[in-house]
């Protein structure tokens, strides 16, 4: 009986530990990854814009397209996590595009900026992903800087596009 409290003991302090440190760090976060991707700008512009065909190549299995809101484009992506609301913030075709989530009830949040140009061959094109995003739970903000990391989700949507267009990536961080 004592062990048991002894581990129970040691398991709370851990606990809050964790969530002391992640009460510490800024909730607000900024994350850049980049990578060269295997076909021409508007290729890639054509492929992160059309939210119905996400389920072809990411980890979505369904998109379900939302009515506009003052003009922004919505959607919901499902995946493994549950469901995500999705909006258009900036279309610049086809070098620029930015979606922010719109679900204020995740606990996180922000948008993603993607930047496309060409890359130096001329053959493919650097696809750039911003992240500024925020976590407001201190123990989650903790998971997502240490366990998780912010580029984490950046790098796996960088490797899904880049199998898109039939390539393996290596997705660069900063």
């Amino acid at each position: 009986m004592r062990w048991i409290v002894l581990v129970l003991g040691v398991v709370a302090v851990l606990v809050a530990a964790v969530v002391v440190i992640g009460a510490l760090l800024p909730r607000d976060h900024v994350a850049t990854t980049h990578a060269d991707i295997a076909a021409l700008p508007d290729d890639v512009w054509r492929a992160i814009t059309d939210v119905e065909q996400f389920p072809s190549w990411r980890a979505v299995t369904r998109v379900d397209l939302l009515a506009s809101v003052d003009g922004r484009r919505r959607w919901r992506e499902v995946s493994r996590f549950g469901p995500i609301t999705f909006e258009v913030m900036e279309e610049g075709a086809p070098r620029h595009f930015v979606g922010r989530i719109v679900d204020t009830d995740q606990g996180f949040g922000g948008s993603w900026t993607w930047d496309i140009a060409p890359a130096p061959d001329g053959a493919r094109s650097r696809v750039i992903i911003t992240e500024r995003g925020w976590v407001g739970n201190p123990f989650f903000r903790f998971m997502s800087r240490f366990v998780f990391g912010h580029h984490a989700t950046q790098e796996e949507y960088l490797r899904a596009l880049g199998r898109r267009f039939g390539a393996e990536v290596t997705p660069v961080r900063g």
